[in-house]
């Protein structure tokens, strides 16, 4: 009895901070993005797309980088709604390493400028093209190369196996931990070119996610997520604030969490391992 009891408290001391804390956690910045370039990945439903929404308000020229042109272009007619028809889709497979390589040829032909990049994840089991477990491959691979040639608190229970990785391409749980640590090594690399970059932690958000799971799976998460999960306009504040919000400069490579900087000091110690995130840069670097 105690146990269920215990649980139902933790469930219901959740749903408070989600209805309150987590719900209240808005984006306060009035910037308009008229003149500026967005690329946007994993943009036909939920985060992503609730990201180019926002941003397609603000009147920035949206670009959709996915690699699934009919759902990008469904997403494109609802984006369009805002009034803003500034908003176009570009191929962009980030299984592919030489996908990422033609998206970034095309665009730096054809685009004059871009100032914000927005990577988006996925969750999948599987591989890539180049034979790399999705979720790496995808996740920090695509989106290191993507983010090199331009120019989720999940990270906390990943580990970094190198032998794997070099040996049969997979990092499970690992591939948020890459993605922290690029993200710590970037900054550094980036100090003083007045170019700056963040993580953000959207929480547990109501998408599509579940179509990739088994039936089981689904009968227990949907429920779940009804119940519990953020609606993607509450989750993707935290990224907002991110682009939009000035004076934040001075906190590239923090880590946000409900539209505030997480202190450097509470982050994992392994999320800010220096030589980690060096040996991992050097690493994918040598992938391409």
């Amino acid at each position: 009895m105690l146990p269920l009891l215990v649980a139902a408290g933790v469930v219901a001391l959740y749903i408070l901070f989600v209805e309150t804390i987590f719900k209240s956690s808005k984006c306060k910045a009035n910037a308009v993005m008229a003149g500026k370039t967005v690329i946007i990945t994993g943009v036909n439903t939920g985060i992503g797309k609730a990201t180019a929404m926002e941003l397609a308000r603000r009147v920035a020229r949206v670009i959709l980088a996915w690699h699934i042109q009919k759902k990008a272009e469904l997403a494109i007619s609802d984006i369009k709604r805002t009034g803003n028809t500034d908003v176009v889709y570009m191929q962009l497979d980030l299984g592919s390493l030489q996908a990422v390589h033609s998206f970034t040829e095309t665009f730096l032909k054809t685009e004059a400028r871009w100032d914000l990049l927005i990577n988006s994840g996925l969750v999948v089991d599987g591989r890539t093209a180049d034979g790399f477990a999705i979720e790496f491959g995808v996740n920090h691979l695509g989106h290191f190369l993507l983010t090199f040639t331009l120019g989720s608190m999940a990270y906390c229970w990943g580990n970094i196996d190198f032998d794997a990785l070099v040996t049969n391409k997979h990092l499970g749980t690992g591939s948020k931990l890459c993605n922290i640590l690029f993200n710590h090594e970037l900054a550094k690399r980036l100090k003083g070119t007045n170019v700056t970059c963040y993580i953000t932690m959207p929480l547990i958000v109501k998408t599509e996610l579940p179509r990739n799971c088994s039936l089981w799976q689904k009968f227990i998460i949907k429920p779940i997520a009804r119940l519990l999960f953020l609606d993607p306009e509450s989750g993707v504040q935290t990224t907002l604030h991110c682009d939009l919000q000035d004076g934040i400069e001075p906190l590239s490579r923090h880590y946000f969490f409900c539209c505030a900087p997480e202190d450097v000091q509470d982050v994992v110690a392994k999320g800010k391992n220096c030589v980690v995130a060096k040996k991992l840069w050097k690493m994918c670097d040598l992938s391409y």
